[in-house]
C-alpha cells in the first residue's frame, strides 16, 4: 500500500488510532492557525484528530493530488456551516514510511477564521475529556 493510499484510509475512517503507525515520533506539524509548529507524534496526532473532526464532514475532498516520492500536496475542498474551505495538506515521509511533516495551508480569510474558532473548541473539547 502506498503512503497515499494508507492516508485515505486514515481520512475515510476517521479514527485517530490509525494515525499511530503513520506518525513518526519526532513529526511536526504546522497549523494555518498556531503560529509555532507543533512538535511530536502526540501533538500531531491529537491536531490531525481534531482536524479529521472539524474539516471532514460530508462534501469533505481531495481535489488535487501530486505525489513525489515520499512528498505530497493534496489540495481540499468543504463547505462546513456554509464557509468554503479550501486548502492544500504537505506531508512528508521517511524512507519507513511514516509522516515526518505535515503542513496545513487554507484559505480565505473567512475560511482561517471559522476553522480558527472550530479547532479552538474541538482541541479544548478533547484535551478536556483526556
Amino acid at each position: 500500500m502506498t503512503n497515499l493510499e494508507r492516508w485515505h484510509e486514515v481520512v475515510a475512517g476517521k479514527d485517530p488510532d490509525l494515525l499511530d503507525p503513520l506518525l513518526a515520533d519526532d513529526c511536526v506539524f504546522h497549523s494555518p492557525i498556531v503560529h509555532t509548529p507543533q512538535e511530536g507524534k502526540a501533538l500531531t496526532k491529537l491536531y490531525l484528530a481534531a482536524a479529521m473532526q472539524v474539516l471532514t464532514v460530508e462534501g469533505f475532498a481531495y481535489t488535487k493530488e501530486i505525489v513525489d516520492g515520499n512528498q505530497m500536496v493534496l489540495e481540499f475542498s468543504v463547505e462546513n456551516e456554509g464557509v468554503m474551505i479550501n486548502g492544500v495538506d504537505i506531508i512528508s515521509f521517511n524512507n519507513a514510511g511514516q509522516i515526518v511533516e505535515f503542513k496545513v495551508m487554507v484559505r480565505p480569510l473567512k475560511a482561517v477564521n471559522f476553522l480558527h474558532a472550530q479547532m479552538k473548541a474541538m482541541l479544548e473539547s478533547m484535551t478536556a475529556a483526556s
